[in-house]
């Protein structure tokens, strides 16, 4: 065991450090190409040019630890159809968002690409069993695969707080696979971790007052990868359990108390625009994390409230995983008082303090 955490621990730091050099060298060497904010501070929180480049790091580190894993474990990942899967999915689902950072393109060519992600998903085996139905698992699976993309890319308005929101996920599948299955140096546990790794090394150039942006290209490529190991660790947790008569609505639940913050944020601007009879998929100044700054928060505050909510959703979805590995059930439908409350609290504010277009 002492020997598997090192290598995980290893393949960590070396994620922290590729993101950090890489930062560093994009930070270092881009003048113009990935600035965003010249044609778009209406929808964008900062109004200074920076950066789009951060979610490169995000990408370079999934890729470089492909290479040493099979260096170290002198083991083909590519003999693994749900990697081969990820990888494929993965690497379109980044050049996507690379090509958005740069040509802006249209909303339809974006979301034919993140159908055809979870497309390939699908073909390469990774699939929810909310119904046991083959087709209608398929299309859950799809629209939970373009569903998360797009609410993560949504929540890229504020310095630090997609990625904060993402560690913390990260972090709950990371803990979920330690209890419920075991604890072996595999490919998806290194992947997990050296993943795990890139976010922090992205954070340190990200938090307010952030050097650069994470881009479509981060924000696509990451939401891809959290929709896939949230299907693995977290959506389909009840095959990993004796409970496999109420096994889908075990992993709904405690998925959907690990995503309570982007959850609630994505809820709350759906609900708001379309109460105005406005498309939900238009970026706006109307999140969650605007509100609170126009409630009197400061950028760093608010920073500081997602990450409280982050840790205790990631805390309060472990405790769930450990009692339901007992037999203990009830708590798991007890859990959802947890995000009424922060859904209440959240979307309260914004009704309480109406956007403003105008900083």
């Amino acid at each position: 065991m002492g020997i598997k955490i090192a290598q995980l621990i290893s393949f960590c730091i070396g994620g922290i450090m590729i993101s950090a050099l890489c930062n560093e060298l994009l930070l270092r060497f881009s003048k113009s190409l990935g600035i965003r904010n010249k044609n778009d501070v209406f929808v964008r929180w900062s109004n200074e040019s920076k950066p789009s480049l951060g979610g490169v790091s995000f990408f370079v580190v999934f890729v470089f630890t492909a290479i040493g894993y099979s260096i170290v474990f002198e083991d083909n990942i590519f003999h693994n159809i749900k990697y081969i899967g990820l990888f494929l999915a993965g690497s379109i689902a980044f050049l996507m968002g690379l090509a958005d950072d740069a040509y802006n393109t249209r909303p339809l060519a974006k979301l034919i690409i993140q159908i055809t992600c979870g497309v390939i998903l699908v073909l390469t085996g990774v699939s929810v069993d909310v119904f046991h139905n083959y087709t209608i698992d398929s299309l859950l699976t799809i629209i939970w695969v373009v569903g998360i993309m797009n609410s993560l890319n949504m929540l890229d308005n504020m310095d630090g707080i997609t990625g904060t929101t993402v560690f913390f996920i990260l972090v709950t599948c990371l803990v979920s696979n330690w209890i419920l299955l075991d604890f072996n140096s595999n490919i998806w546990t290194v992947c997990l971790v050296a993943v795990i790794g890139a976010i922090i090394g992205f954070l340190f150039y990200n938090i307010h007052p952030s050097k650069l942006f994470m881009g479509d290209a981060g924000s696509q490529f990451i939401g891809l990868f959290v929709a896939f190991y949230s299907i693995e660790s977290l959506l389909n947790i009840g095959h990993n359990l004796n409970h496999t008569n109420c096994a889908s609505w075990i992993g709904l639940v405690i998925t959907l108390i690990a995503f309570t913050p982007a959850a609630v944020d994505t809820l709350t601007v759906v609900i708001n625009r379309l109460k105005k009879g406005q498309s939900p998929m238009v970026g706006g100044k109307d999140h969650t994390t605007h509100h609170l700054v126009y409630a009197g928060f400061k950028d760093i505050g608010v920073w500081y409230v997602f990450v409280s909510l982050g840790a205790i959703s990631t805390l309060l979805s472990i405790s769930l995983i450990n009692l339901v590995k007992l037999g203990i059930v009830l708590p798991i439908l007890l859990s959802l008082i947890y995000f009424v409350i922060v859904f209440w609290l959240l979307y309260r504010n914004t009704i309480n303090h109406q956007v403003s277009d105008k900083r």
